[in-house]
C-alpha cells in the first residue's frame, strides 16, 4: 500500500535545494503538495509503505508484531526482537514506551514467521532505519512470535472530571491546547468516541460543551484509532467551545480482600477456618464521594448479593462464623451516580475455601494419641495380670504333681512296715 501524504507548501519549499539527509522525505509523481512519499535511507530514496503493524491486540498500541516483506506480512520471532527494537516499534506506531515484550502474548502466528533480525539502537524513529539481518538457517516456531504492548500515546488527555476517563479534551502537539467541538452533535460524538478509544476508556457515555477558549478542532468519522488520525486544524489554535467527554470506563477497578478476627498465623488468604468469623472488605480509590458496594457471592448451589453504602470509599461485610455454605467465589461491585448516569466497576474474583483449623486438627490428634497410649497401657496391664495368674496356677499344679510320688512312696513304706509286724 502506497502512503499518500499532504504537506503545506512551506514544508516542500524548505526541502528544495537541501542535500538529502538520513530520514528526509520527498513527494514524487504528484503535485507540489501531494504525491508518493519517499524516504532517504542508506543513500537511497525508498518508497514509504506499510512496514510495521501489530495484530490481535486491544488497539493500535498492542498486538503480535508483524513486518511486511515481499508484499506479505510475517510475524517477528522473539529471538530477533529486543527492548531496543520495541522502543523503536512503539515510536513508529505513534504510541508511548514499551510495557510488555513476550512471546505468545497475542496468540500464535497463523502465517509465516520471519527470519528478519532487527538491531536497533533505540533512538531510531523507524524500524527500517535499524540494522537488519536476514537469517536463513535459524528456524522459529509459531509459538515464539513476539507480542508487544506499548503505553498509549500521550498526545490527548481528559482533565477536570475526577478521572482519566472524564473531563475536558486536551490535545498536546508540542504545546497543550483545548480540543473544540465543531459542527453538529454527531460530530462531537465521533470525536468523543475516538478519544475514549485512544485512552482505553471504553465507549462514549456523554458529551458536553464547555467554555469558549483557544484550541484545536478535529473532524472524525468515529472509526479512527487515535485523535491524530482525524482531519482538522491540529496546528494553529482558534477560539471555539471546548469539548467535554464522559467515557464508560470512568471508575477504577475496586479491591477485594478477606481478613479474620483472630491471628491465625500464616494463613492462606483464600482459606478461612470453620467456626471463625471473617470479614470481606471492598474499597476503591477516591474519585467521587458516595456510592455503594455490592458483594456478590456464588457457588454451585447459591447466588447471593449484599449491599452497603461506601464510607470513606470502602465497605466491610462481616460473617460471624464460617461454615461450608460460605465457600465459593466473591467479588465487589462499586456503583455510583455521577454526570447524570450510573457507573459501576467490578473487582477481580476472590475464591474462598472453608477448612478445618490446624489447631483443632492438632488437638484431635493429640487426644487420639493419648487415648491410644492409655489403651495400650491398660492392655499391657491386663496382659501381665492374666499372665501372672496363669503362672500361679501352673505352679500349684506342678507342686501337686510333685507331691503325688512322695505320697505313694510313703504309703508303700507304711504298708511294708505293717506286714513286718
Amino acid at each position: 500500500m502506497i502512503l499518500m501524504i499532504l504537506f503545506s507548501s512551506t514544508d516542500i519549499k524548505a526541502q528544495k535545494g537541501s542535500p538529502p539527509v538520513e530520514g528526509s522525505l520527498r513527494l514524487v509523481n504528484g503535485t507540489s503538495c501531494a504525491g508518493r512519499a519517499e524516504v532517504f535511507l542508506q543513500g537511497d530514496w525508498r518508497t514509504v509503505c506499510d512496514f510495521l503493524r501489530v495484530v490481535n491486540g486491544a488497539g493500535f498500541c498492542s498486538g503480535r508484531v508483524q513486518v511486511k516483506t515481499n508484499q506479505s506480512w510475517i510475524s517477528v520471532c522473539e529471538d530477533d526482537f529486543d527492548w531496543l527494537d520495541a522502543e523503536v516499534a512503539c515510536r513508529e506506531l505513534g504510541c508511548g514506551t514499551p510495557l510488555v515484550l513476550q512471546r505468545g502474548l497475542y496468540g500464535e502466528a497463523e502465517g509465516l514467521i520471519g527470519s528478519v533480525e532487527f538491531q536497533c539502537n533505540g533512538n531510531e524513529d523507524l524500524l527500517q532505519k535499524c540494522d537488519i539481518v536476514v537469517r536463513k538457517n535459524k528456524p522459529c516456531s509459531s509459538g515464539k512470535a513476539v507480542g508487544l504492548t506499548c503505553s498509549g500515546p500521550d498526545d490527548v488527555r481528559l482533565v477536570g472530571g475526577g478521572s482519566r476517563c472524564a473531563g475536558r479534551v486536551e490535545w498536546n502537539q508540542q504545546r497543550d491546547g483545548i480540543v473544540w467541538s465543531v459542527g453538529p452533535k454527531y460530530m462531537w460524538n465521533n470525536v468523543a468516541g475516538v478519544v475514549c478509544r485512544q485512552l482505553g476508556c471504553g465507549s462514549t457515555v456523554k458529551t458536553l460543551l464547555g467554555e469558549i477558549t483557544e484550541g484545536f478542532y478535529f473532524l472524525c468519522d468515529g472509526s479512527e484509532p487515535a485523535l491524530r488520525e482525524c482531519v482538522g486544524n491540529h496546528v494553529e489554535p482558534m477560539f471555539l467551545p471546548s469539548l467535554k467527554v464522559i467515557c464508560s470506563d470512568l471508575l477504577l477497578q475496586p479491591d477485594i480482600y478477606v481478613s479474620v478476627s483472630i491471628d491465625e498465623g500464616h494463613q492462606d488468604p483464600s482459606k478461612v477456618f470453620r467456626g471463625h468469623s471473617f470479614t470481606i472488605s471492598c474499597s476503591t480509590q477516591p474519585q467521587y464521594p458516595g456510592g455503594s458496594f455490592f458483594l456478590m457471592f456464588s457457588n454451585s448451589n447459591t447466588t447471593l448479593i449484599q449491599t452497603q453504602p461506601a464510607v470513606n470509599h470502602s465497605a466491610d461485610f462481616l460473617f460471624p462464623a464460617a461454615d461450608h455454605s460460605h465457600q465459593g467465589n466473591y467479588s465487589c461491585i462499586y456503583e455510583i451516580y455521577v454526570f447524570s448516569h450510573n457507573f459501576s466497576s467490578e473487582s477481580k474474583l476472590l475464591p474462598l475455601t472453608i477448612t478445618t483449623s490446624p489447631v483443632t486438627v492438632t488437638a484431635v490428634m493429640r487426644l487420639v494419641v493419648l487415648l491410644m497410649f492409655v489403651t495400650a497401657n491398660i492392655a499391657t496391664y491386663l496382659y501381665l495380670k492374666i499372665t501372672k495368674k496363669q503362672s500361679q496356677v501352673e505352679g500349684v499344679n506342678l507342686e501337686v504333681i510333685s507331691l503325688k510320688p512322695r505320697a505313694k512312696a510313703r504309703l508303700r513304706e507304711e504298708s511294708a512296715a505293717q506286714e513286718t509286724e
